[in-house]
C-alpha cells in the first residue's frame, strides 16, 4: 500500500509552507560552500540528537557564543560521519541516506572511513552550476516554498526575489517571537526597534499592537499568508485590556 501511495505522488510538485531554507540562498543563487554547512549545521534535529549523546557542538563546527568556530569544515564532517550510526532507525537517517543516494549518487555507507570521500564528492557537486539553489528548485519540482523571518527582518532577500519574479514561488512567513517573548534578553531593544520601523509609539500597548499590524502588512506585501510562533509553553490568561496594558508596561 505504501508503495502504491508513493507511486501516485512521486512526481507531484512539492508545496512546502514550512521548511528550514534561507531566502538568501535563492536571492543570491550562489553555490553552497561545503557539505557540513549545508547538511549538518542548519539542521537542529541532527545537532540535538548528537548533543544528547554527548557530542560537543563545537566538535561539529557550530560557532561558540562569541561566533568563533573551533574546527575546520572537514573536521566537523568527520565528527558527524564518525557518529552517523547513532541515527539508525530515525527519520533523519532515512532522509539523509535518500539524499546521499538520489541527489549525490553516493551508494557506500557513511562512516569515519568514508567521511573524506563523502566530503570531497559532495563539495565537488556543490561547485557545479546545477547544484545552485535556483536550479535545484526545478530539479526537485518545488512549486512553492515559504521561508520564515522574524518581525524586525527587513526582508531584503525577498525584495530581490520580487524583482526577479520569484515572489509567487518563494514567499515569507511572519514569525514575531523576537517582539512577543519578554523573556528574551533583548526584548526591550527589539520593541524600540519595532517602534522605529513602524513609526508607532511602542511604549504603550495600543501602539505596540498597531506596530505589529504594520509589520504584518509589510510581510503580506511580500506574499506572506501565515504566521509562525515558538512559544515556550501553552499557558494562557484571559486578561482585560487594563491588565494587559499594565503587564506590558512591566515588560
Amino acid at each position: 500500500l505504501c508503495f502504491a501511495l508513493y507511486s501516485e505522488v512521486e512526481h507531484a510538485p512539492i508545496i512546502s509552507p514550512h521548511n528550514h531554507t534561507d531566502a538568501a540562498w535563492f536571492a543570491n543563487n550562489q553555490s553552497f560552500s561545503d557539505a557540513l554547512s549545508l547538511l549538518v549545521i542548519p539542521d537542529h534535529y541532527l545537532l540535538r540528537m548528537l548533543h544528547s549523546q554527548g557530542i560537543s557542538l563545537l566538535q561539529l563546527g557550530v560557532p561558540d557564543l562569541y561566533g568563533k568556530v573551533h574546527v575546520t569544515a572537514r573536521q566537523g564532517w568527520q565528527c558527524f560521519a564518525q557518529h552517523y550510526h547513532l541515527f539508525l532507525g530515525t527519520p533523519s537517517r532515512l532522509w539523509l541516506d535518500a539524499t546521499f543516494r538520489e541527489v549525490f549518487d553516493l551508494d557506500i555507507k557513511l562512516d569515519a572511513a568514508s567521511a573524506d570521500f563523502y566530503f570531497d564528492h559532495i563539495n565537488a557537486c556543490l561547485a557545479r552550476p546545477e547544484f545552485r539553489p535556483r536550479p535545484l528548485l526545478d530539479r526537485f519540482n518545488i512549486a512553492f516554498l515559504a521561508t520564515t523571518e522574524h518581525a524586525l527582518n527587513p526582508l531584503t532577500h525577498h525584495q530581490k526575489l520580487a524583482k526577479d519574479n520569484l515572489s509567487r514561488r518563494i514567499t515569507t512567513t511572519f514569525r514575531p517571537d523576537d517582539v512577543l517573548d519578554p523573556d528574551r534578553d533583548n526584548f526591550t531593544i527589539n520593541i524600540e526597534q519595532l517602534g522605529a520601523l513602524t513609526n508607532e509609539a511602542t511604549d504603550s500597548f495600543n501602539g505596540y499592537l498597531n506596530a505589529l499590524r504594520v509589520r504584518r502588512e509589510f510581510f503580506k506585501s511580500f506574499g506572506a499568508t501565515a504566521t509562525d510562533h515558538g512559544p515556550a509553553n501553552t499557558l494562557t490568561a484571559n486578561l482585560d485590556r487594563g491588565e494587559v496594558s499594565r503587564l506590558y508596561d512591566r515588560c
